[in-house]
């Protein structure tokens, strides 16, 4: 087995894979059924198990992402299903997802909003991490719908999966000055930047680009923010890292929030911005247009 996964892992090399020993070790853990840490305590394939091995390391070969070919995700304590039509969760948001939850887990009956929601890594990790929260898990995508009510209905079926563009005013209307924390990981690369193939081939577009700024559907996520948060209710937002110095001043130029912060991700790069509802009135609170 041992020559199989050195070959395997000389045709990820040469595929531009970033962790090809890595995925060979990880796919062939996969075909047996077993751990990657007890692939030294396995002989060999069977010839059947090796078909199918040769099967899986071609489509890692040609960028598929590893966890299409395995059909699941890590996110922090879960296993996501993931498939074509969903992005697959990066381990950066979970930093995102981490803070959310400390923030939730402070009160007693947190209500919470997960908005572009994808196959729902941060709302399930919610959901499941701080069992006194409600959640609702907004998403636009037909396809990644799928995957997210599959995933909730395993995971978390007490979840509010909801069906919603973010840009519809009338969007949760009846959440409105009622949730404590609203979390979201939208769609922020500026069009035209280069990405890996694995996301440029696989990831739904929509999920992946932004706009000409990257900042489209950031917009519309800071206005449903301020308008469903209740006053001293957080915010997250991650972003790209060329919106360091953007998102805050769009926040700070909404005028509905204070306590602005960054915050950085495990390589040092600005990943996700946060800020609090403050006490300004909204205007469905003032009955203005």
């Amino acid at each position: 087995m041992a020559p199989m996964i050195a070959d395997a892992t000389g045709r990820l090399v040469s595929a531009g894979v970033e962790s090809p020993r890595n995925d060979a070790e990880l796919l062939a853990a996969f075909v047996l059924g077993v751990s990657r840490g007890r692939l030294p305590m396995v002989d060999r394939f069977t010839a059947e198990q090796a078909d199918a091995y040769r099967r899986l390391v071609q489509r890692r070969v040609d960028r598929e992402p590893l966890q299409y070919v395995m059909g699941t995700a890590a996110f922090r304590y879960l296993e996501l299903e993931v498939g074509p039509g969903a992005f697959v969760p990066r381990p950066e948001t979970e930093l995102l997802a981490g803070w959310g939850i400390d923030v939730a887990r402070a009160l007693p009956a947190p209500v919470v909003v997960d908005l572009c929601a994808g196959p729902g890594p941060i709302a399930l990790s919610v959901a499941t991490e701080v069992p006194t929260a409600t959640v609702y898990a907004v998403e636009k995508s037909p396809a990644a719908l799928e995957w997210l009510r599959r995933n909730a209905a395993g995971l978390a079926p007490d979840t509010h999966v909801v069906s919603g563009d973010v840009a519809d005013p009338e969007l949760l209307g009846d959440l409105r000055g009622r949730v404590d924390v609203l979390l979201s990981n939208p769609p922020y690369v500026p069009a035209g930047t280069p990405v890996p193939p694995e996301v440029g081939r696989y990831d739904p577009e929509t999920a992946v680009f932004g706009g000409t700024d990257g900042l489209d559907v950031v917009h519309p996520v800071i206005a449903r923010a301020a308008e469903l948060l209740r006053p001293g209710g957080a915010l997250a937002i991650e972003h790209d890292e060329e919106h360091a110095e953007a998102l805050p001043e769009l926040l700070r130029a909404d005028g509905r929030f204070d306590r602005i912060d960054r915050h950085v991700d495990l390589t040092g790069r600005p990943r996700f911005t946060t800020a609090r509802r403050n006490q300004a009135a909204s205007a469905w609170q003032t009955g203005s247009p």
